[in-house]
């Protein structure tokens, strides 16, 4: 009788034995990922623990045991005020609209200035379009403010000249123009700053492509739609992707310093109301409950809008 062969164990080292290996290979990666995994740690998930004050009547002072717990109150004072909707209304106007301009408008920019062969004048223009995203919402709302001003204002001066207007235009008074002068203010800031991520996935395109298409006679508007576009399409999925997820955190600096009385109605955001009726107002837990809100929502439409691309583009974020 023929003596049968053991077989061969052809089986992958354990999943732990392949995670140490990789570990003791990585292990200065790791350990210079982990001063940032400490700092994300403190200051992004150890503060939800204050999520817990959203159910309490929170009062300063007192160990978190002597807190009265309330539960949802504050969540349906929220839904049952009329301000509440008031401010999602106005969040909502400028999130779409800085989405659609301040996500437009740098990628044609990006596109022009890789089309720009002079290249003096490509570093100048590219030097100029972002510095004013080091210059403070302070000072950008002061320049607006005056450039819009009916006495004297540049704006106003321009359009008397021209004869398109008899007196001036008080445009910092008129609420239904609040959310376009954020919109611009904003695209103006930022536009030069956000080029330069799509300057970098352009540049990363290989140039035998457009030497390609050159030959088969593609002229510089097809070289654009066919090479340069779908070349940029997975940077332009994550940027959508991560701005859908921040339609409701926008922030407040640019309507609390473009804002007054007279446009009060149309520049009153989120992060606006949970200042004023949270913390001004010393009614900690009801912000908190506006903040908690704000969070989930973002969470809800990150993940969302993920998975919509995900499925349809077979692009993600995660």
């Amino acid at each position: 009788m023929k003596a049968v062969a053991a077989p061969i164990n052809n089986k992958e080292k354990p999943q732990k034995s392949r995670f140490w290996t990789t570990f003791i290979r990585n292990k200065y990666l790791y350990m210079m990922s982990l001063p940032f995994v400490v700092w994300v740690f403190i200051f992004s998930y150890y503060p939800l623990w204050g999520w817990t004050m959203a159910f309490q009547k929170y009062k300063p002072g007192k160990s978190f045991g002597e807190q009265k717990w309330v539960g949802l109150e504050h969540f349906r004072y929220l839904f049952n005020d009329d301000t509440f909707y008031l401010v999602m209304r106005n969040t909502l106007a400028m999130s779409f609209m800085g989405i659609i301009a301040g996500f437009a408008v740098p990628i044609v920019f990006a596109i022009l200035l890789n089309e720009v062969r002079h290249m003096a004048f490509k570093r100048f223009a590219q030097t100029v379009s972002y510095l004013p995203h080091f210059v403070s919402w302070v000072v950008v709302a002061g320049i607006v403010t005056k450039l819009l001003s009916g006495e004297n204002g540049a704006v106003n001066e321009f359009l008397m000249w021209l004869g398109l207007i008899n007196e001036p235009i008080q445009f910092m008074a008129k609420g239904e123009w609040f959310w376009g002068i954020v919109t611009v203010s904003d695209v103006w800031k930022e536009t030069g700053w956000n080029t330069i991520i799509y300057l970098a996935a352009i540049a990363g395109i290989g140039p035998e492509l457009y030497e390609a298409a050159k030959v088969d006679g593609a002229s510089r508007i097809r070289q654009i739609w066919h090479i340069t576009l779908p070349g940029i399409r997975t940077t332009i999925i994550i940027l959508l992707i991560m701005s859908i997820g921040h339609l409701v955190s926008i922030g407040f600096e640019k309507q609390f310093l473009l804002g007054n009385n007279m446009v009060g109605d149309y520049s009153k955001v989120l992060d606006l109301y949970s200042l004023e009726y949270g913390l001004q107002m010393s009614r900690y837990s009801f912000g908190t409950a506006i903040n908690m809100f704000n969070s989930v929502v973002s969470l809800i439409l990150l993940f969302t809008a993920n998975g919509l691309f995900k499925k349809f583009t077979k692009e993600s974020i995660m």
